[in-house]
């Protein structure tokens, strides 16, 4: 379980260093990974207003496991492979979907990785915040379908660096350090709690408002 922090001044130092002590080139444009249906900021404030504003729930009995994934998409490939495939440039892969050549570039952090081994799928709202959030109440069917949304703005290729940094905070707590993407970050969070009716916590409803009347 991943346990909450305040953001940093420094956050963006200590991507940036892990990065490269990682073998990664640091770019200054942002990524073209785009995950579909991504809510405009007219969309997004009107779904923010309509979401349910609640104290979270408690972690009791999550796991990873209560969210199966990566689950088969199509032939061989899975979630994550389809990500992959999706978000970056020049992707090839082997017969078992797994890929043998590409880069991606994570817009959280403007990094550019070289390798496969160095991307991570995120989930947008993370499953603990999801699980905190609504989806305890939900059966294993629906938790699965969430962990492997490929419809709504829920999953994304990114650094590994910048998604474990992030682990299962919201974004009153944690915002990709290239400021410039965290009205898109912002409108994606908003996009899939719509989507799968998950609640808010005051302090998210009050980041997540601000990030969008600063779009």
């Amino acid at each position: 379980m991943f346990h909450r922090f305040t953001i940093r001044s420094a956050a963006t130092v200590s991507v940036v260093i892990g990065c490269v002590a990682a073998g990664l080139g640091v770019t200054s444009s942002v990524a073209g990974a785009t995950p579909p249906a991504i809510p405009s900021v007219a969309t997004a404030k009107s779904e923010l207003a309509g979401l349910s504003v609640a104290t979270e729930g408690s972690m009791s009995g999550y796991s990873r496991e209560q969210f199966p994934h990566w689950i088969t998409q199509s032939g061989a490939c899975d979630t994550r492979e389809t990500v992959l495939k999706r978000d970056g440039s020049g992707v090839t892969v082997g017969s078992d979907c797994q890929p043998t050549a590409g880069s991606w570039r994570s817009p959280y952090d403007g990094v550019t990785i070289a390798t496969s081994s160095g991307v991570d799928v995120d989930h947008i709202v993370p499953l603990a915040e999801a699980w905190r959030s609504g989806a305890a109440s939900w059966t294993t069917a629906r938790r699965q379908a969430f962990a492997n949304d490929l419809t709504n703005s829920q999953l994304i290729a990114v650094s590994a660096s910048s998604n474990r940094s992030k682990g299962d905070q919201d974004p009153s707590t944690w915002l990709p350090p290239v400021s410039s993407y965290h009205c898109t970050y912002a409108r994606m969070w908003v996009g899939s709690k719509h989507a799968w009716g998950l609640s808010l916590q005051s302090s998210e409803k009050s980041a997540l408002t601000s990030l969008l009347n600063g779009c």
